[in-house]
């Protein structure tokens, strides 16, 4: 199993696939790394030599902001509304969509579970 970027990275699927396991890796950075290292993509983890893994991590570590790093600064730029004022840091402090979505129906997902109300059933 190999490790990168503090990941365990899963040994019998495609590389391409593996590396998305990694947190701030998609798609299409995956199939940057896979070109900057010169690796074909039907190639397997297991497959994978000591100097490729190396080579991934080190184009990783130089070329993308992922795991704790992205995490955190993500959180920052959170914080950063919130303690503005804005009108999008106070639909982050109060739990609500804050894209602009409907809040009458749906938004379940960032509201929680629905709570009964007294008296609405009509």
């Amino acid at each position: 199993m190999a490790r990168i970027a503090g990941v365990n990275i899963p040994t019998n699927k495609r590389v391409i696939i593996a590396l998305q396991y990694i947190h701030g890796i998609g798609q299409k950075a995956a199939r940057d790394i896979m070109t900057k290292v010169n690796i074909p993509d039907e190639r397997r983890v297991s497959q994978l030599t000591d100097a490729e893994v190396l080579q991934i991590r080190e184009v990783i570590d130089r070329d993308f902001l992922v795991e704790g790093d992205l995490r955190r600064e993500v959180s920052i730029n959170i914080k950063r509304l919130m303690d503005l004022g804005c009108y999008r840091g106070l639909r982050h402090r109060r739990g609500l969509p804050v894209r602009g979505q409907r809040t009458h129906t749906n938004a379940r997902t960032r509201k929680g579970p629905a709570k009964a109300i007294a008296g609405k059933k009509k």
